[in-house]
């Protein structure tokens, strides 16, 4: 009864007392690659601009690889409760869209879905996943949700259910944007909810719009325009709340899904960072997290607590003054945004089986500076970023309790995860 009078008086209260939520994650791209961060090889202008004007937090982490991270930012929980196969959602789960739909937001899902599994994988992953609608999203512009197609120039998009094909001169990651962009003006008066996994900065690496040759086929030049594109297109997202006067009622989330592509070599604080997506280095899990809300998060802060993906679905219910999910491995990070202490966590814990039908189980736990894996491989990553010796008894005193820490965290969760595999026979591929 109680949780109705409460869902009662979310709907009745006013849209300006629910913000607009935007949440956009970049595809393949570390935070080494961030002016934010240190980076002076990279041009992110507008998200160096969004960091300043808000905050940026130092120590967020993905999973190494795109579709387990999706499914732990969109569920709230760790992919060892409920992940079961690359590219796919379980439709039985509930999603973020889901909650704040019945606190009252309209949802766009709008970039890469990759949650179906479309016609191009095995027989026995296709169509086992979710829709955009099944995941609880009101409206969607999407590359790859039952079929693959082009992403970048002549794209193939799926927009509300209708499979579209654009001209050869039109790039996909801009007729995204275009469509965000009208979905804001056209829900301005709130509350909404825009969540972007972008196209950009996947491979492969065409040039971009921003290229100087349109014909370039240096990879690594390409990437760099990419990042350059990628930012501007966020400009351009951020510069329609502002232009609309929504800024101190929007919170903005810009983040990654997972380290940068392991053909890119990028420079940071004077050493060479080399991409590590599928790793659970810190090139493959450590991403950027930027926030800004005008209003409610101080300008140019920034702090050392932990994130985890699993984070953001208690931040974003917190955020909309909707009921807390009732099972979550999060924890909202919105004291923080609002310059309280908050409960920041001691640790994360990570678990890592993107493919089951040919990946076996990693599981760690971290905090800002020590690493444990299940198989009791200990790091000091601060001192040993690339975890090639790991600590060895007898510990320094800082460093025993940090490892006792987190063997707890690791103790409290499960082993192993359940697949699809083990819930779908396979079927001969015809």
């Amino acid at each position: 009864m109680r949780l109705l009078v409460l869902f009662a008086l979310i709907l009745a209260a006013p849209a300006a007392e629910r913000p607009n939520l935007i949440v956009i994650m970049a595809d393949d791209i570390g935070y080494e690659c961030f002016g934010a961060y240190g980076s002076e090889q990279y041009r992110t202008p507008h998200l160096d601009r969004l960091a300043r004007e808000g905050m940026r937090f130092d120590h967020c982490y993905s999973q190494p690889l795109c579709t387990p991270s999706r499914v732990k930012l969109m569920t709230g929980l760790s992919n060892v409760r409920n992940y079961s196969a690359f590219s796919i959602l379980n439709p039985d789960q509930k999603t973020f869209a889901h909650h704040l739909g019945e606190a009252g937001y309209t949802s766009l899902v709008a970039g890469k879905w990759q949650l179906l599994g479309a016609d191009h994988y095995p027989k026995r992953f296709r169509g086992r996943g979710s829709t955009p609608e099944q995941a609880g999203f009101d409206h969607h512009c999407l590359w790859q949700v039952d079929e693959l197609g082009e992403r970048y120039w002549g794209p193939q998009l799926t927009i509300d259910g209708e499979s579209r094909r654009f001209g050869k001169d039109r790039y996909g990651p801009e007729v995204v944007t275009e469509h965000i962009l009208r979905f804001i003006e056209e829900h301005r008066e709130g509350p909404f909810l825009v969540y972007y996994p972008m196209i950009l900065v996947h491979s492969p690496f065409p040039a971009s719009p921003d290229s100087e040759n349109p014909e370039s086929r240096d990879k690594q030049r390409n990437f760099e325009d990419m990042v350059f594109t990628m930012d501007r297109l966020v400009g351009r997202i951020v510069a329609r709340v502002d232009e609309l006067g929504l800024s101190e009622n929007t919170l903005i989330l810009f983040t990654g899904d997972n380290g940068t592509h392991r053909s890119i070599r990028s420079r940071l604080g004077g050493r060479e960072i080399r991409g590590g997506k599928g790793l659970s280095t810190d090139a493959g899990t450590r991403v950027p997290l930027v926030a800004r809300w005008k209003g409610t998060i101080g300008a140019g802060r920034t702090t050392d607590d932990l994130v985890d993906f699993s984070d953001m679905m208690p931040t974003l219910l917190d955020a909309a003054g909707a009921p807390p999910a009732p099972e979550t491995d999060g924890r909202s990070f919105l004291p923080q945004l609002r310059g309280e202490a908050g409960n920041p966590r001691d640790s994360i814990f990570i678990y890592s089986n993107p493919r089951p039908e040919r990946t076996k189980p990693v599981r760690f736990a971290r905090d800002q500076r020590y690493k444990l894996y299940g198989d009791g491989r200990f790091f000091d990553v601060t001192g040993d970023v690339l975890e090639k010796h790991p600590l060895r008894p007898p510990y320094q005193p800082g460093a025993a309790e940090a490892r006792r820490r987190l063997a707890a965290t690791l103790d409290r969760m499960p082993e192993e995860g359940v697949s699809l595999l083990e819930l779908v026979p396979a079927e001969p591929e015809r």
